[in-house]
């Protein structure tokens, strides 16, 4: 599993940390039980404190992403159905985001956005042609 951590990233070490290994896990690049490195070992390759990984891990661990066993490690936990819909609908969400403000500075209106969402939809199920 490979993280990278930048300091010009504006967001906390640990933060890069949850955000990578979330997006793996929801992609499918860590599948359900799959063991994550242990704690100590990712602080050493990060080259980073024991306490930021332990943080990360928490985080990801509160979020039901991953399942620590102890004496054992941590292991990318069973895919709750609720979650990766959630994940889904904030990159769908994050998605639409950008159509409107690239709409906003292309002075395109509202009923014209609405109406190529409709024509976009119109004849596939969801980027199912028919």
């Amino acid at each position: 599993m490979e993280i990278y951590i930048s300091n010009a990233a504006g967001k906390p070490i640990y933060q890069q940390i949850t955000d990578q290994i979330r997006a793996a896990i929801l992609s499918g690049k860590l599948r359900e039980g799959e063991a994550l490195p242990s704690i100590r070992l990712l602080a050493r390759e990060l080259q980073i404190s024991v306490i930021t990984t332990k943080r990360a891990y928490e985080d990801l661990e509160r979020a039901g992403l991953i399942e620590t066993q102890p004496g054992r490690g941590s292991f990318v936990a069973a895919k709750n159905g609720e979650l990766l819909r959630e994940a889904a609908l904030k990159r769908v969400e994050d998605a639409l985001e950008q159509a409107i403000d690239a709409a906003r500075s292309g002075g395109i209106g509202a009923d014209e956005v609405r109406r190529m969402l409709e024509l976009l939809l119109e004849g596939e199920e969801y980027g199912q042609p028919d």
